[in-house]
């Protein structure tokens, strides 16, 4: 799958992305306790999308680390499509 393709309420989402950049994790509460997020922006040859970071998801991507998002969904958010991994997909390093 493309960037391009992304639309909000997708899930099964299989991308090969570049890093772009992460922004600093910041501390958050959900109602199941306090956790770290950081934003990234990632891409492919077909645009950019927004990507969340959840705890230890953090430390395994860095600007220009190129990775597989296998598993993730899509979200809308401020209007814009926002990829996530969530707790049944996953991050691999290519």
């Amino acid at each position: 799958m493309k960037v391009a393709e992304l639309r909000p309420g997708m899930s099964k989402v299989d991308l090969e992305v570049r890093v772009v950049e992460v922004s600093e994790p910041r501390v958050v509460r959900t109602r199941y306790g306090v956790a770290k997020v950081a934003d990234a922006v990632v891409e492919d040859d077909t645009g950019r999308v927004n990507m969340s970071l959840w705890n230890e998801q953090i430390d395994q991507v860095s600007p220009g680390d190129t990775i597989n998002i296998e598993n993730g969904y899509t979200t809308q958010f401020k209007g814009k499509v926002q990829v996530n991994v969530g707790k049944y997909g996953r991050i691999v390093k290519v």
